[in-house]
């Protein structure tokens, strides 16, 4: 007689944020709302990171802003979006209605605007799980460079966006000289969790009109070309803080892939390039993953967060 298998157990927890798988859909891939509806289940995901928003209503970058790349993409969107209030008027409630759990994200390009943004999301937070707050913004009021590059301005940030009053992910990016310092700082600030990685600077150059692509120049690489990137930042970071939970997010595509992040150290992974490829890739991802514990006979995802670490501690001894 067939042995009957047994089911994984999926269930995992991001500081005190309970969800029912470790996949999700990354921030500016799955939109603001419920725009992939109609070809994916949008309760599906252990929940959706929305599209960053800024206080008020941001143009964003001119086009062309995204170009494929060998290994993924390249893009400059530049932070489109209507803003906080618009998006809790006209598209918070649709993703209610729908039963999606939600992960908020805000940006800025100054500490008050951080601030300004959670303030105006802290009265529709019922509903909202965390709160993303992407570093990998212009820090006009430390110099030319990015929130994420110092540890102060990234605690700045992140302590502002408290005034969500709601559990505050950082958002990391490999700009800083040094992550593991960054993700000490805004775990000083009050972060519950950090999300790595962001894109990887980059641009691709037009040969034929000997220009660059994106109309903005530069821009962010994604994809799985930079999934070692991200692996190494997470294993770094869990290395220097083991109760620091961890989102991972660079190039997960596959099954395989959240494991690797898993074992790195990550508790959950956001499949975010994958989606222009296949608005399903984080049902996809999150039935690999189930495969592939069913087949190790592995009971709960959460065993594998930090397992390679374990492995190599185990090898050393």
């Amino acid at each position: 007689m067939r042995q009957r298998r047994r089911p994984v157990d999926l269930q995992v927890s991001v500081g005190a944020v309970e969800l029912p798988n470790p996949v999700l859909c990354a921030s500016g891939t799955a939109g603001y709302g419920t725009e992939l509806a109609g070809v994916m289940d949008l309760t599906a995901p252990g929940a959706v990171v929305v599209k960053s928003l800024s206080a008020e209503p941001w143009p964003g970058n001119p086009a062309p802003r995204v170009d494929a790349t060998p290994a993924g993409m390249i893009n400059s969107v530049g932070l489109q979006g209507p803003g906080v209030a618009a998006w809790a008027a006209e598209q918070l409630p649709a993703l209610r209605a729908a039963g999606v759990r939600v992960v908020a994200s805000i940006w800025g390009r100054t500490v008050e605007e951080y601030r300004r943004a959670a303030e105006l999301l802290a009265p529709h937070r019922d509903g909202i799980l965390a709160l993303e707050v992407n570093l990998s913004c212009p820090n006009l009021e430390g110099g030319e460079h990015l929130f994420a590059r110092a540890p102060e301005s990234a605690a700045a940030a992140t302590e502002a966006s408290a005034a969500a009053g709601l559990p505050r992910w950082a958002k990391l990016s490999l700009v800083a000289p040094d992550i593991v310092t960054v993700a000490a700082a805004v775990r000083e600030a009050g972060a519950a969790a950090v999300t790595l990685i962001n894109t990887v600077p980059g641009m691709v150059i037009d040969i034929a009109e000997r220009r660059p692509v994106l109309g903005a120049g530069a821009g962010g690489v994604s994809g799985p070309a930079i999934r070692p990137l991200a692996v190494r930042a997470v294993w770094e970071t869990h290395a220097a803080f083991g109760d620091l939970p961890i989102v991972a997010a660079g190039g997960v595509a596959r099954g395989d892939d959240a494991v690797e992040m898993l074992m790195a150290g990550a508790c959950a992974v956001q499949v975010g390039t994958a989606t222009f490829a296949s608005p399903r890739a984080p049902e996809r991802v999150c039935a690999e993953l189930t495969a592939w514990c069913r087949r190790r006979r592995v009971e709960r995802v959460r065993e594998l967060t930090g397992a390679a670490h374990r492995a190599r501690q185990q090898g050393a001894s």
